[in-house]
């Protein structure tokens, strides 16, 4: 009884860290877009002023950076379920900042019976972990694939991205216990759901597919 207490308060604890962490994420991510649309009349008269100057070089100049300012912040993908919106785009932003090229494709045209928390937990520790993975790749070989769908009764989810070691037995996370409980509360999830998950790991990729009852 005592430890299915203890069980039961660390999940509670971890729970309540991946919402503080996701929701931090997201607000992150929607602040720059607020910010960039209050500068952006700042960002017109800085370039009529290079223009008026004949600084053509310098408002090509300008106009690289702000692209680049606006590739970390802009929504990349459009569902059509609004937390499902909110949790991928704040991880594929994180992966923008951290120069990983993302393929993505993601349709749920439809209402999830799964509660938001356990939406967030699934997609953000798979996306974290795939995060982790290419972050100890060279830049040019950093790479997360992402596809979403409908499938009949079932939502559909898979993750794959490059990794630099080959695990043949193990799908645990390198960093320590924090992270591999969240693995184990992704599996918790699905079966509670009454899902179906499986992992994969060839010689240069890991994947995750995961099948849940809408």
């Amino acid at each position: 009884m005592l430890f299915d207490k203890l069980i039961a308060k660390r999940v509670a604890a971890f729970e309540k860290e991946i919402i503080r962490k996701y929701y931090e994420e997201v607000e992150s991510m929607y602040a720059k877009m607020r910010g960039w649309k209050h500068d952006y009349r700042h960002h017109i008269q800085t370039m009529k002023v290079h223009a008026a100057n004949g600084e053509y070089g310098e408002i090509d100049k300008y106009l690289n950076q702000l692209d680049g300012d606006l590739t970390k912040v802009e929504t990349v993908i459009r569902t059509g379920n609004r937390m499902t919106d909110a949790i991928l785009n704040s991880k594929l932003s994180i992966a923008a900042e951290k120069q990983i090229q993302v393929k993505a494709e993601a349709e749920i045209p439809v209402s999830l019976s799964m509660t938001e928390l356990d939406l967030c937990i699934i997609i953000g520790n798979l996306l974290d972990n795939a995060i982790e993975a290419c972050m100890e790749l060279p830049q040019d070989q950093r790479l997360i694939r992402i596809y979403m769908e409908i499938k009949g009764n079932f939502l559909y989810l898979s993750v794959l991205n490059t990794t630099a070691v080959k695990k043949k037995h193990s799908f645990q996370s390198s960093k320590g216990n924090g992270h591999g409980f969240g693995l184990l509360r992704v599996d918790e999830i699905v079966k509670k759901y009454g899902g179906y998950i499986k992992r994969a790991s060839e010689d240069e990729a890991f994947s995750t597919e995961v099948l849940l009852p809408r």
